[in-house]
C-alpha cells in the first residue's frame, strides 16, 4: 500500500501545517491531499507545498465541482502539474447540497452529469485540444454568439491522474468508468464489497479495465492506545464526530455519509442518529454510536490492533491508505504518523506480498 494524508489550510496554524507536510515527506509519506470543505480552497496551498516539497505527490482532495467552471479546474490542474513537475493528482467531487447551495448559492442538481462532463472537458484541455463540448451541463463555446473553440496557451507536460470522491452507487460506477482512482470515505472493509466495490467494479468492467488499472485510496484516523482504558477513552471521544457525519453532514434530505453507513450494515442506527441530531439532541445521537462502529471505520487501537486492521484494509483491496494521525501537538501527530508508516511497511514486507 502507498501512504497518504490530508490537510486543510484553514485547519490551524499554516506554518505548522507546512512543517507537518515537509516532515511527513522526510518520514517517507507518498502523497499529501489538500481538502476543501467550507473553509480554505485547495489550489493555493498546493502551489505553496509544491515549492516546499521535492518527492511526494500532491493532490486536491477535493476540488468541489460546482464552485468552478470545468476550464477553471483544468487551468488550475495543469498549472499545479507544471510547477510541481508532474507531482499533481486532481481530486474532484460533487460535495453536497448544504455546501454547494447553502454556501456558494449554485444548484446541486445533477452531480452525475456534471462530474462526467467536467472530467471530459478537463482531459480535452490537458491534451492541448481546442475545447469544443456540447453536453447537458456545459456548452463550450457558449452558443448564440461569435465565439469559436479555443485551446489553452499551455498543455499538460505530465500526466494528470483524476480521482473522484464519490459515495452513491451511480457515482461509484461512474468513478470506475472514467477516473484513475477513488477517494473513499465512511469505509468499513467488512461491508465494502456491496457498498462500494461492486459498483466501482461494474464501472471498471464497462470501461474495459480492472482493479490493477485503478487506485483505491481510503482514509481513516490513526491513533495508538497504550492500554484498554486509553482505548475506551479514545473510542468514546470519537462518537460525537461520527454522529456528526451521520446526522449533520449534508442537508435535511440528503446525507451521503448516512446512506453509505446504512449500506454497510448500520441502517437502523444511522437513521436514529440522524433523527436525534436533526432534532438538536447531539449528545443523544452520540450515545447511539457503538464502539463497533468507531473501531470499524478507524485505525484506532493498540499497536497490534492497528497492525491487524491495516492488514484487513490491504486484503480488502486498498491500494493507498490515507492516514489522519491523532495528536495534540505537531510532534505528537508526526510520532503517530511515523509509527503508522512503519506498520504499513512491515505488513508490505510480510511473506507472500
Amino acid at each position: 500500500m502507498r501512504t497518504s494524508t490530508t490537510i486543510e489550510a484553514s485547519g490551524g496554524s499554516w506554518p505548522e501545517t507546512v512543517d507537518f507536510v515537509t516532515e511527513a515527506e522526510k518520514l517517507g509519506l507518498d502523497i499529501c491531499w489538500v481538502a476543501e470543505a467550507w473553509g480554505s480552497e485547495a489550489p493555493s496551498p498546493l502551489g505553496y507545498l509544491a515549492a516546499r516539497t521535492e518527492r511526494m505527490l500532491l493532490g486536491s482532495g477535493i476540488i468541489q465541482l460546482a464552485t468552478r467552471t470545468p476550464m477553471a479546474i483544468a487551468r488550475a490542474a495543469i498549472t499545479l502539474s507544471q510547477i510541481s513537475q508532474g507531482r499533481f493528482l486532481l481530486g474532484l467531487g460533487p460535495s453536497g447540497p448544504q455546501v454547494i447551495e447553502g454556501l456558494h448559492g449554485v444548484p446541486f442538481d445533477r452531480p452525475l452529469s456534471r462530474t462526467k462532463e467536467t472530467v471530459e472537458i478537463v482531459r480535452q484541455a490537458a491534451a492541448g485540444e481546442k475545447v469544443s463540448y456540447t453536453g447537458r451541463e456545459f456548452q463550450i463555446p457558449l452558443p448564440g454568439g461569435d465565439a469559436k473553440p479555443m485551446r489553452l496557451s499551455m498543455r499538460a507536460e505530465h500526466d494528470i491522474p483524476i480521482y473522484l470522491a464519490t459515495l452513491s452507487p451511480k457515482m461509484l460506477r461512474l468513478t470506475g468508468e472514467i477516473a484513475d482512482g477513488w477517494l473513499g470515505t465512511s469505509f468499513v472493509p467488512e461491508g465494502a464489497k456491496e457498498a462500494y466495490f461492486d459498483h466501482l467494479d461494474a464501472g471498471l468492467t464497462a470501461s474495459g479495465r480492472s482493479r490493477s488499472d485503478f487506485d483505491i485510496c481510503q482514509g481513516a484516523e490513526v491513533a495508538f492506545a497504550e492500554d484498554e482504558d486509553a482505548l475506551r477513552a479514545m473510542v468514546a471521544g470519537r462518537k460525537k464526530e461520527l454522529a456528526f457525519s451521520l446526522g449533520g453532514m449534508g442537508s435535511a434530505s440528503t446525507n451521503f455519509y448516512n446512506n453509505a453507513y446504512s449500506r454497510q450494515g448500520w441502517a437502523d442506527v444511522a437513521a436514529e442518529v440522524r433523527e436525534r441530531w436533526q432534532a438538536g439532541d447531539r449528545d443523544g445521537a452520540a450515545e447511539l454510536v457503538t464502539d463497533e462502529m468507531v473501531l470499524g471505520t478507524t485505525l484506532i487501537g493498540t499497536e497490534t490492533m492497528v497492525r491487524n486492521r491495516l492488514r484487513v484494509w490491504r486484503n480488502a483491496g486498498i491500494d493507498t491508505v490515507r492516514l489522519y494521525p491523532a495528536g495534540e501537538t505537531l510532534d505528537a501527530r508526526l510520532t503517530t504518523l511515523g509509527h503508522a508508516l512503519d506498520l504499513v511497511r512491515d505488513i508490505e514486507r510480510e511473506p507472500g506480498r
